[in-house]
């Protein structure tokens, strides 16, 4: 198996961001677990840390009603950190705040698989 180009990752990763509001990759509880680490974990913009069940179930609940929003996200770069393993960074703008998000990805034979996730309030 060819290594992907970096281009290609970032596209790829781009398009799943933000996550969790890309609705298209699934809202099942199996669909949250497959793009999940099982390690996965989240520190929010508010600075608590939130642990994948907390998470699932969390999402779940949202995704009960229509998302009422498209928020746009920008500034995106990428890095590999080790085989199968890329840093995502991008800018979201979300209607009253601005936050950096980062999130680690790790490729899969099965997919894409969110490891970590952090977001932190800019403006």
């Amino acid at each position: 198996m060819t290594e992907p180009s970096i281009e290609a990752v970032l596209a790829e990763l781009a398009a799943r961001e933000p996550i969790f509001h890309r609705r298209e990759y699934g809202t099942s509880r199996e669909a949250l677990e497959a793009m999940t680490d099982e390690a996965f974990w989240e520190t929010g913009a508010s600075g608590r840390v939130y642990r994948r069940d907390f998470v699932i179930a969390n999402l779940l609940e949202r995704y009960r009603e229509p998302e009422p929003h498209d928020w746009p996200c920008r500034d995106f770069t990428v890095s590999r950190l080790a085989d199968d393993l890329y840093h995502l960074s991008y800018t979201l703008e979300e209607p009253d705040r601005l936050s950096r998000r980062s999130t680690f990805w790790r490729k899969t034979t099965t997919g894409w698989k969110i490891v970590f996730h952090q977001g932190t309030v800019i403006a």
